[in-house]
């Protein structure tokens, strides 16, 4: 039979090349010849591929659920090793080596801590006794007052109130028994402990973590990588003096408060407990000012009322004025910005969320300012 160009083909010679050209092939790929690759516009190809990235995705959010715990700690480890960061470059800059200066600041962390509770534990025991003894007494002194005389015939508030204190179960209701309570204390213990060694772990090795996570950006970018990350880290650390120093002002004002009104006695560690947990985002300042109140309270009804009073006064001022031109000051984020921040990473991460809503609204600024803002300049 003729080929295109007119010669002619015999069958058995065409019939060989073939048989040759298939053994060859079977010798080279034993289990058969590949086929056609398929194409990346099929929709089979296009479907699969789709439903691993939904699998991975899935089993991706699952196991970050699982390990929500341990990653707030890690977060919080963190997040504390930066802000503590200027204190180990100071140390630094004064000729300590970085190892000595972590070891410093631990020393001095420990010893600040361990303080503060021996103060604190001692003095907040007796206040707390104290105040269950008078609790009857003062539910007493509140009926003599006309007003909340004539709230608690029609609502029954202080009568339920006498009623739970006469309960003997009172204390399991209130703590969940001595094994839960023992329970409680002892995971958070085990959780400060290790947030505390974290901490130190991320303190020293913090040079090397930037340059690894520096180091992932391409090469003609890694310098300009390097000044924003630096940035932001020298933000986070100037967030962190920030909130002690709203905090010191929570404990001052509060020092003088208790001073003005005659409890010199509670006057230090009260303050103490007020500036400490006034740096735990949202619900820290609002519990201590209801510690003092009470503690007011089992004192005397108008030095109670006097501590709320004041308290609702000072809460709106460090809420709304205080809190807010500090963080400008500290990390160049807007009043309104703080307030935000703060209130949607408390709805959405709680205290944690709350804790490090601003750090990060301060990046994504510096980061909008710098790369999108200048971006659309240049266009």
């Amino acid at each position: 039979m003729p080929d295109p160009a007119g010669r002619a083909v015999h069958g058995d010679s065409a019939a060989g090349s073939l048989f040759d050209s298939v053994t060859s092939a079977d010798a080279e790929n034993p289990y058969g010849i590949p086929g056609v690759p398929v194409s990346k516009q099929s929709a089979v190809y296009r479907g699969f591929w789709t439903a691993i990235g939904v699998g991975l995705a899935i089993v991706l959010g699952i196991a970050i659920n699982e390990a929500a715990a341990v990653l707030e700690l890690i977060l919080v480890s963190f997040f504390l090793a930066v802000g503590l960061n200027p204190v180990v470059e100071f140390l630094i800059r004064r000729g300590a080596k970085r190892g000595w200066a972590v070891l410093v600041v631990a020393t001095v962390l420990v010893g600040v801590v361990t303080l503060v509770l021996t103060v604190l534990i001692g003095v907040l025991q007796d206040q707390l006794a104290t105040f269950i003894n008078d609790a009857p007494k003062l539910l007493q002194d509140l009926r003599k007052h006309k007003t909340i005389a004539h709230l608690d015939s029609r609502y029954h508030i202080i009568s339920s109130l006498e009623q739970k204190l006469r309960d003997p179960n009172l204390a399991e209701d209130t703590f969940g028994g001595v094994y839960n309570a023992g329970l409680t204390v002892f995971r958070a213990l085990a959780n400060a402990l290790v947030t505390f060694v974290l901490t130190l772990y991320f303190l020293a090795a913090l040079p090397r973590l930037k340059k690894a996570l520096f180091s992932l950006a391409p090469a003609s970018r890694r310098e300009r990588v390097g000044q924003l990350g630096d940035e932001i880290l020298r933000r986070v650390g100037r967030f962190v003096i920030g909130a002690f120093l709203v905090a010191l002002i929570a404990g001052t004002v509060s020092f003088l408060f208790l001073l003005t009104v005659g409890l010199s006695v509670y006057a230090l560690p009260l303050a103490i407990l007020v500036a400490l947990l006034d740096l735990v985002p949202l619900v820290g300042s609002i519990t201590g000012a209801a510690i003092v109140c009470l503690v007011c309270l089992a004192n005397s009804l108008t030095v109670g009322i006097a501590a709320l009073i004041f308290y609702a006064v000072y809460e709106t001022l460090e809420g709304y004025v205080i809190y807010p031109r500090v963080m400008r000051s500290s990390v160049d984020v807007p009043e309104y910005l703080t307030i935000v921040a703060v209130l949607l990473g408390g709805a959405i991460g709680g205290i944690v969320g709350a804790l490090l809503a601003l750090p990060i609204a301060a990046a994504v600024l510096l980061l909008a300012r710098e790369v999108w803002v200048r971006r659309q300049d240049r266009s």
